[in-house]
């Protein structure tokens, strides 16, 4: 087992206990998301709590907030706040929102949870860095069912119209949203194709295998002539047995019974 593959098993385990501790969240996207914030976070990106209050370094949105136990967890775990409060998630009092909150939690680079705006906000973080000459990145988290919001489509067309290679946009492609599966509320295929025609460079990554994530983000990194999307197959709940592609799991709790076996199931995978 690789570095990334234990630490995102370690991440696993803190987003089930977070959520199980609070009684309500996301697990579903969080666990399908998590691999791409491991690579992101322990690999990719340059951002620490050394650098956290410096222009010059990478960004990051997760413009879908829903997933913020799984930005909680890799926060905590980087140091910018103590794990222990990762068990006071969406607790009153506690600065761990359900959506995450750039004011209240340190290392949180982006408010979010109303679903299609994290892209604009990116576009205005990336033009910034252009303004300052800082050559670092701006990475972003999107839902596939995200997709279905116009204002993505139209911070898309400014992107490539500014030409904003240091925008890396990523889609968590689990295929299920709230309501269920994205073919069934609107169809958002296909994805690739909908990017290229707003003359994105598009990448392709098993949004699970961090040889195939590190591999695209190489690839973007590299490209230099406009923004780039990387669409991830993912699973939802992944890493759960019971959790995995199911969509009652995208904002239900697990009881202490069900964290238990979830909790048990990821240790076997150690």
């Amino acid at each position: 087992m690789t570095n990334l593959e234990q630490k995102a098993l370690e991440m696993r385990e803190w987003i089930i206990r977070s959520l199980a501790s609070a009684g309500s969240g996301h697990p579903g996207g969080s666990l399908s998301a998590i691999d791409i914030l491991t690579t992101l976070y322990y690999q990719e990106m340059d951002i620490s709590v050394e650098n956290y209050d410096q222009k010059d370094r990478d960004h990051f949105v997760l413009s879908k907030g829903h997933a913020a136990p799984a930005l909680y967890a890799v926060l905590a775990d980087k140091g910018f706040f103590p794990k222990e409060e990762l068990l006071d998630l969406r607790k009153f009092g506690c600065h761990l929102q359900g959506h995450p909150d750039r004011i209240k939690t340190y290392g949180v680079d982006t408010s979010s949870g109303s679903l299609g705006q994290g892209l604009s906000i990116a576009n205005g973080l990336a033009l910034a860095k252009r303004l300052d000459n800082i050559e670092k990145n701006v990475y972003i988290l999107l839902g596939d069912g995200e997709l279905q919001e116009g204002q993505v489509w139209e911070a898309a067309m400014t992107a490539a119209h500014y030409k904003l290679s240091n925008v890396i946009a990523f889609v968590d492609n689990n295929g299920l949203q709230i309501d269920g599966t994205n073919d069934e509320v609107m169809g958002v295929k296909d994805i690739g194709q909908k990017f290229a025609a707003f003359h994105w460079k598009v990448l392709n990554a098993n949004g699970h295998d961090f040889t195939s994530l590190t591999t695209a983000i190489d690839q973007a990194k590299n490209y230099g002539e406009g923004p780039t999307v990387i669409v991830c197959d993912t699973h939802k709940g992944k890493g759960v047995s019971f959790m995995e592609d199911q969509v009652g799991w995208h904002g239900k709790a697990p009881s202490k019974e069900e964290a238990d076996q979830a909790l048990a199931e990821l240790k076997e995978a150690f």
